[in-house]
């Protein structure tokens, strides 16, 4: 009987489900596989430790109600662009290029419902800005 092979490792980000999101903005839509962070559990863990994330993909933080919200980099080794967003799916802040392992708070500057992290220039490449939508379940049949 042969020895069975051993499954190959399977990284954090693969692991976890993954759902459709995209952003539409001036330049046109944009298409991600984001995780979603619904417990404070997750929330609290977010993005510490991983060492890449693939282009397309992203962490979407559900804060459940609009409240201002603080985010920091905590051990955590990727740059990222953190997009603050309104109930209604409207974009109201983008903090680019936000420093690695900083303890340094990332203030929402109002009241949101979420947060989308991508990698760090995504939103310039794109050129995302402030007031674009981002399209994804947690905002429907919000209002602001």
């Amino acid at each position: 009987m042969a020895a069975a092979s051993p499954l190959p490792a399977v990284s954090a980000q693969e692991a976890a489900k993954t759902e459709p999101l995209a952003i539409q903005s001036k330049s046109g839509t944009h298409r991600f596989a984001v995780e979603v962070m619904r417990t404070d559990a997750d929330r609290s863990r977010g993005l510490m430790f991983r060492r890449s994330m693939a282009a397309d993909h992203g962490m979407l933080f559900d804060f459940e109600q609009v409240e201002p919200v603080s985010m920091w980099m905590k051990n955590t080794y990727l740059p990222l662009d953190m997009l603050f967003i309104r109930a209604d799916g409207t974009v109201s802040r983008i903090a680019a290029d936000t420093e690695p392992l900083s303890t340094a708070i990332v203030a929402s500057g109002e009241p949101v419902l979420s947060v989308l992290e991508l990698n760090a220039g995504t939103a310039a490449r794109l050129g995302l800005a402030p007031g674009d939508r981002v399209e994804h379940p947690l905002f429907q049949g919000r209002r602001r």
